[in-house]
Parts: C-alpha cells; structure tokens; sequence
C-alpha cells in the first residue's frame, strides 16, 4: 500500500475561536474570513475537526492583516480556554493543582495538535517548571503568532485552573525581538529574544496552587479516557510512521540524520530497524526521501518561505543542493512547482 504523503500537521479546530475572538476584540469581523478557508459553523462544530498548520497560519496571517495588529497571537492565548484544547483540556480543567494541569497539557498534547517539527515538553527541577515549546523556525510574518498564542495561552489556561492570574518567572522567545515588542509587557516579567527555546516558567509556589474546581473521581475518568485514546492514536502507527515522526526534528541546520540516531530514539538495535522497515516492505533511505519530498512539497505549495529557509529546514548543505534534489523528485524546480500550483489555484 502506497503510504499517504506526510503534513506538516494539524490541530483542533478549537484554536480557530480563540482567533475569531481575538479579531472581534478589535471589532472587526471574523467570519468573512473564516468562511474563505472553509471554517464555517458546521465545520466548527464537528467533532474531531482538525486544521491543517499550513492553513492555520494562512488563517492566522490574514487575521493579522484585518486587524492590522502584529501581536494579534498574544490576545488569541489571553482569550484562550482550556475547552478549546478538546478533551485534553477539559481533563486538564478538572486537575488537582496547577502542576498535574500542565502535565496533562503536554502529555496529551498530540489528542489536539501535531507538528512533524516536534511537540512540547515539561521540565521540572527543584526550583519550578519551564513549560517548553518546540522550535518552529525560520521565522516570519505567518508563524510568529504561533509562538505568541501558545506561550500566552499556557498562561492564561493554568491560570483559569486555580482561579488566580498566574505570573511567568521567566519567559524566552527563540526568534529575535519583533517590531511589537511593547506588546509583551502583558506578561509583567522578564522576557529574553533570541534564546535557545519558546519556553515560560513557573515557580514551585505557582506549581502548587489548587484547582478549587477540582473532582477527584471526574478526574480519573478523564484521565482514563485520555489515555486511551493516545494508545489508540499510537497503536495504529505503523514503524514508518513512527521513523518519518522522528525525522522532522531531526532535519534541520543543514544535517542529514542517520538509521543509528534513529535507531537510538526508538531504543532498537539498528539490525532490528533495518529488518522491520525490510518487513514493511521499505527501507529508512526511502523515508528519509519521501519525507524531504513531501515536506518540500508542502512549504513551496502552502508557505511563503524562502527555498534557502527550505533548504535548512529539511537537512540540506545548501540552497543548491535542496534545488537539484527537488528538480530530480518532480521535474521542476522549486520556482516552476510554486508558480505553476499557484496558476492552478
């Protein structure tokens, strides 16, 4: 059977609202906007509905142009609720402290949202939390407010757990200080540009604090039912499912990664992933292919990157390089498929 080609991935369709409200916020109205990417109310109201990333920060960057408002993601995460995030939120909801919510947040992250570039993480010490953010770069106008919305939103979710505004001890952003940056005084704490992650951070005070809402037997029941359905969502992954997963966050900087580093990440002997994939009927120099192929597809079809950001992004020593593969995969260079896609569009 022929493996479908792989997305850059999706998310529920719950983020739309947020945004819907952070556009009526400025008064303007939402819904012509929405209705041109097909978002309509039945569509809203289905159960399961996902969004594809590339479409979402299409949604996103013409919200940013109708409200003329570049900052336009830290309002989505100030009128976030946790309900948007499905039943992964309203598990979180029903948590005992602020700590277990933001567990929850993360572990069951993939019950609402999927990203080939990797997915976010809890660290915790002896001193508090950092709430981490995947890498989304390069860049730009489109997905700026991908990283805006969420920090913000993880902030303002938690704290509708414990009843009580929250504040960030710290806060780092990976892309270099925006034209906006006044609009990150909302957050009343220390804000580093530039740095290594997306992440904020909590202390073990803030960590603690108790969800007065909190039903111990509603609680577990959720919990259950999250549970299942992640194995339910893992169970049906094939080996090159999981392998291509793997690969996107490995493909960056201009780094080919290898069958032993992946290996390694699915804690398997490299012999025992080369006969499984074999058995498959694959082999990983062809996942890594298709992968590239796939993902180069979709940036030059449903993103304004630039084919050097490409390059970099999908493992590539050079611009040049990634041209010459992607001529050799479709018969055209990148320039040709994204003219010609655009024509026929």
């Amino acid at each position: 059977m022929k493996p479908q080609p792989m997305r850059l991935g999706d998310l529920s369709v719950g983020f739309v609202h947020s945004l819907a409200d952070a556009v009526r916020s400025h008064g303007a109205d939402p819904q012509p906007l929405l209705d041109q990417y097909g978002l309509d109310a039945a569509r809203l109201g289905e159960a399961g509905a996902r969004l594809s990333i590339p479409r979402y920060m299409r949604v996103g960057h013409g919200a940013i142009q109708l409200t003329a408002d570049p900052a336009l993601g830290l309002r989505m995460g100030q009128l976030s609720r946790l309900s948007q995030a499905g039943l992964a939120g309203v598990t979180a909801a029903q948590a005992p402290t602020v700590r277990e919510a933001a567990r929850c947040l993360i572990r069951f992250e993939a019950l609402y949202g999927s990203n080939y570039r990797g997915q976010s993480s809890f660290h915790e010490d002896a001193k508090g939390a950092w709430l981490r953010f995947y890498s989304i770069s390069p860049y730009n106008a489109y997905n700026r407010f991908v990283v805006d919305s969420i920090i913000a939103g993880w902030l303002q979710q938690l704290s509708s757990v414990c009843l009580t505004p929250l504040r960030a001890e710290r806060i780092e952003i990976e892309f270099e200080e925006p034209p906006y940056r006044e609009a990150y005084n909302v957050f009343d704490g220390p804000i580093q540009f530039g740095a290594e992650h997306n992440q904020l951070r909590l202390s073990l005070a803030s960590l603690a604090q108790r969800n007065p809402q909190h039903c111990p037997s509603t609680w577990k029941h959720l919990l259950q039912l999250c549970e299942r359905e992640l194995e339910q969502l893992t169970r049906t992954r094939s080996l090159r499912e999981r392998v291509t997963q793997l690969l996107g966050p490995l493909l960056n900087g201009g780094r080919e990664p290898d069958l032993e580093e992946v290996a390694a990440r699915l804690k398997l002997p490299t012999w025992t992933l080369r006969r499984k994939l074999a058995e498959e009927g694959t082999q990983f120099r062809a996942i890594l292919n298709d992968t590239r192929r796939d993902l180069a597809m979709t940036y030059i079809r449903d993103t304004e990157l630039a084919f050097g950001e490409i390059a970099y992004l999908l493992g590539f020593a050079s611009a040049e390089a990634f041209q010459r593969a992607f001529k050799r995969w479709n018969g055209q260079t990148p320039g040709e498929y994204r003219r010609s896609h655009r024509q026929s569009a």
